[in-house]
């Protein structure tokens, strides 16, 4: 029985979303339009984070080691810490990749006719894009330190490049942080209007609704004919002859 609700609970969901959109989205199917595509909040934040991690990480490996000749290797212009180039760089291909990623599941999400679909991308969204604002946090504090600690290289080599390294770092944390933002306020959105609205729509969707309709007003139980008017004895009810 928990089955069969559940399945048909998922469909009414579906149709329902089909019809007026859900977390956020329009219609599924509905035509694409470029123009409304590119005014999206999410869609610049993901443009901007994505420009920011080529930034990042392009600036680390161009220019964010130089030859020390005394060890007669590369070192990170970073206090000469490679943990400190190794980590901005990494976060910034994987933001890069990232980045591409939900370009391309914002470009899909109006075609998701699924309310679970949906809300797995609405999810993943706002989890990843937390986390990788923090990482950026901790990229921005971790390159700062190492920085201020750093001798000057000669010919300020690579001194353009380090630092902005580190402010891209630091605008990163705002753009993943307003992805994250945007997503929580469309998780909230489908909780509201997917779900609620479509059981508040049809009673016969959730345990406890009334899926049947009531008599129309003015009709219920009648007596049957001659009920009021059969006669009954004294005895047991009984209808006795009269004697003669």
């Amino acid at each position: 029985m928990s089955k069969a609700y559940s399945f048909i609970t998922e469909h009414r969901v579906s149709a329902k979303m089909e019809g007026s959109g859900a977390y956020g989205g329009g219609k599924a199917g509905a035509p694409f339009d470029p123009i409304q595509f590119v005014q999206r909040p999410q869609v610049i934040l993901r443009a901007l984070s994505l420009l920011f991690s080529i930034i990042v990480f392009g600036c680390i490996s161009s220019q964010g080691y130089i030859y020390y000749a005394p060890e007669d290797r590369e070192v990170c212009l970073y206090n000469r810490d490679a943990n400190a180039c190794n980590f901005g760089v990494a976060i910034g291909v994987i933001a890069f990749l990232a980045s591409i990623g939900f370009l391309v599941g914002e470009y899909l999400f109006e075609q998701m006719s699924s309310v679970k679909t949906r809300k797995h991308y609405v999810l993943l969204d706002l989890g990843f894009s937390g986390f990788w604002a923090f990482q950026y946090f901790v990229g921005f504090c971790y390159l700062t330190n190492e920085w201020s600690r750093s001798e000057t290289p000669e010919g300020n080599y690579g001194v353009n490049n380090v630092q902005a390294a580190i402010a891209f770092s630091f605008f990163s944390m705002f753009t993943w942080a307003g992805c994250a933002w945007f997503a929580y306020q469309r998780f909230r959105q489908g909780a509201d209007a997917a779900f609620a609205s479509s059981y508040e729509a049809d009673p016969g969707a959730v345990p406890g609704g009334n899926p049947y309709s009531s008599y129309p007003e003015g009709t219920g139980y009648q007596d049957p004919p001659f009920s009021g008017n059969q006669p009954k004895g004294p005895v047991g009810g009984e209808f006795q002859p009269p004697a003669y």
